[in-house]
């Protein structure tokens, strides 16, 4: 008997533990966007005018944090001088560049009730580049390589309405892995802006 008071004694001493502590508490509130993106960056050895087309979207946590995806495709002509290992000699407007990434997007969005509001992003993932004949359009297997792409970025977001908002942002995306003739990381990395869409609940 004894024993046992002991015991309960020692127990009662032990402080329970606080309630736990997280990031995110209290009742959380869901959401999600997808929409189109449009972004502008310079590709290639020269630098050239590029347009990419793709699209976006993820599930929005009490309005504050962001886990989805994108992707990205070059849709605008980029000439590629092609290296001849045959003629050792380079084939300048015979081939066009083939460029497109995707990934993991997690953004974390500030004051999303505002009016105009920013949000900062980072998109994690991988893609390929290739070259296309111009002629034929036909995509040659022995020139093409996958890498991998870290773009980190900000968007200005202005609150159209409760289920549509327009983004205007700045990127930079970083490319690495590349191993193809003519190529090399930093032909495809650059600075870039666009413009996004989001249909959703915010």
């Amino acid at each position: 008997m004894k024993r046992m008071i002991f015991v309960l004694i020692v127990c009662g001493a032990i402080p329970l533990p606080a309630g736990e502590q997280t990031l995110i508490s209290g009742q959380v509130d869901h959401g999600g966007y997808g929409g189109p993106v449009l972004k502008y960056s310079q590709v290639g050895p020269n630098k050239a005018d590029g347009l990419f087309v793709g699209g976006q979207g993820g599930w929005i946590i009490d309005h504050t944090f962001v886990i989805g995806g994108g992707g990205y495709g070059l849709s605008s002509r980029v000439a590629a001088d092609w290296y001849d290992a045959a003629t050792d000699a380079s084939v300048p407007g015979s081939y066009i560049l083939s460029f497109g990434y995707g990934g993991l997007l997690l953004e974390y969005i500030n004051r999303s009730n505002e009016l105009v509001h920013f949000e900062i992003f980072s998109l994690i993932g991988g893609g390929g580049v290739d070259y296309v004949l111009d002629d034929h359009l036909e995509h040659d297997d022995a020139m093409s390589d996958g890498l991998f792409v870290v773009e980190p970025g900000a968007n200005l977001i202005v609150n159209v309405s409760p289920f549509f908002r327009i983004g205007f942002g700045i990127s930079y995306r970083y490319v690495s892995g590349v191993d193809i003739i003519g190529l090399t990381d930093s032909d495809l990395s650059g600075l870039g802006g666009h413009i996004v869409l989001k249909f959703g609940a915010f």
